[in-house]
């Protein structure tokens, strides 16, 4: 009897956490859909962007909202709400067919995500028997799922389409709402899961508040490595999303190997490493001295290592358990999202310029690889003439294709032509690359930032 019981908590356990591991997985994992969703909903560059900011946005707005009435509302029945409320918004993603009321459904789904992270905390705790075992369950799921939604999402939408990444969603949110509802555990008693828990001691709502700060700025600098990484390689250099999944891969991967080595580490030397890596990681893509899938592959693993190590051990700094565990796990919640958005906020302008100014230097390149190169003059001047128009009807902030004139051309039949447009199209992609370098150093200086808190909490006595 206490076997099948045990096996059922584990079954529900799971249930809960892999709908937690798909919320956070929810801030990027539409990232390598963004091609189709731009040209399946004819739409522009700003309302594509709005697809990821408006989830994080109100998950954020939501978790801080919740801090005010917690205890009326109860755990139970927040997360409930709260799966109930995500299932509903991604079957409404799913079918969207405007930009507008994808972006309304993706509000929906963040109101929903927010109560889910929250309760489904508590819910861990009282599943597991224990608070440490519930909160280390709970981490894990949201390392994982947060690492994993590029190529999560890149895998769906080159199998299926864009609506896949929703409707696979759909299902799961279903099955943790199911195990919340089937749990007979009460996680509003749950203060009382840890008898052995020890009280805090005086500080720690300062190394609370250096442990969320610091993931806060962590989470702005991932930015680097779960959006601009997988634009600069899908858009950039042309890769097809489940290509770029293969790529992107190489971050969960990392993520999951350095969680052996985070518990050989104390939490101050994981979380210092941890950082650093990523800083590294995310100044290696700036930095590329050419297109390189490799290097982006390991300079991905940097950032996958840096996150695996720093992430969990200051999410269990920021969430220690106690008896206000679900508060200062929508505390966490807010602080990891608002993050993500402010550097959304900063860098979606900073690299739209950057861009268009590399639209223009990928056109000087391009004119003098086509005045180089032995094309005849009768193809030459109505290339170059193309070759304007294509980047003056690209929209502001995308990459053109300025290998279009010659295709049109007979580049694959023609020899001469094709030499010059692989030449062309080469220079084009060092000049995007180095159009993402701003933005890319702007989340390295995020991740580096994070070791203010850091230390603070360090000397602060954080475990």
């Amino acid at each position: 009897m206490t076997e099948r019981r045990d096996r059922r908590s584990r079954l529900l356990t799971v249930g809960v956490a892999a709908a937690v591991a798909v919320a956070f997985a929810d801030s990027s994992i539409v990232v390598l859909a963004l091609p189709s969703l731009y040209s399946a909903l004819h739409t522009s560059v700003v309302g594509v962007s709005w697809v990821i900011t408006s989830y994080n946005l109100v998950v954020a707005v939501a978790a801080f909202a919740l801090l005010a009435g917690i205890g009326r509302i109860g755990v139970a029945v927040l997360t409930r709400a709260g799966m109930a409320l995500f299932a509903v918004g991604s079957i409404g993603c799913a079918l969207s067919g405007a930009i507008g009321i994808l972006i309304a459904f993706r509000c929906v789904q963040g109101a929903g995500a927010a109560m889910l992270l929250a309760g489904a905390l508590e819910l861990l705790c009282a599943l597991s028997g224990s608070r440490s075992r519930g909160l280390a369950v709970w981490i894990a799921a949201g390392t994982f799922g947060a690492a994993v939604g590029p190529a999560l999402g890149g895998i769906l939408t080159q199998a299926f389409d864009w609506p896949a990444i929703f409707v696979f969603q759909a299902p799961v949110a279903l099955v943790g709402l199911v195990a919340a509802f089937e749990s007979h555990a009460q996680p509003d008693t749950g203060a009382q899961l840890d008898t052995a828990a020890q009280p805090e001691p005086a500080d720690a709502g300062s190394s609370r508040t250096a442990a969320n700060v610091a993931l806060g700025l962590l989470f702005g600098a991932l930015v680097g490595a779960l959006f601009l990484a997988v634009l600069l390689v899908i858009n950039g250099w042309g890769l097809s999303p489940i290509a770029g999944a293969a790529v992107v891969s190489a971050l969960p991967l990392a993520a999951l190997a350095a969680r052996r080595l985070a518990g050989e580490l104390s939490t101050r030397a994981a979380t210092t490493a941890g950082s650093l890596l990523m800083a590294a990681g995310l100044v290696a893509l700036a930095l590329l001295p050419a297109v390189s899938i490799a290097i982006v592959a390991v300079a991905l693993a940097l950032c996958g290592v840096g996150m695996g190590l720093a992430v969990p051990a200051l999410t269990g700094a920021a969430v220690a358990p106690d008896a206000r565990l679900t508060r200062h796990g929508s505390v966490t919640i807010g602080a990891r999202h608002a993050g993500l958005v402010l550097s959304l906020v900063l860098v979606a302008p900073l690299l739209s310029h950057d861009l268009e100014r590399g639209s223009q230097d990928a056109l000087l390149s391009g004119t003098r690889v086509l005045l180089n190169a032995d094309v005849p003059i009768r193809q030459e001047v109505p290339i170059a003439v193309d070759l304007g128009r294509v980047v003056q009807h690209t929209p502001r902030g995308t990459v053109p294709d300025l290998a279009q004139p010659f295709n049109k051309r007979g580049a694959a039949h023609d020899a001469v032509l094709r030499d010059a447009r692989d030449s062309l199209v080469g220079a084009i992609k060092d000049a995007i690359t180095r159009s993402f370098r701003p933005s890319l150093l702007l989340c390295a200086a995020l991740a580096a930032l994070a070791l203010i808190p850091i230390l603070l909490l360090r000397r602060r006595g954080s475990p």
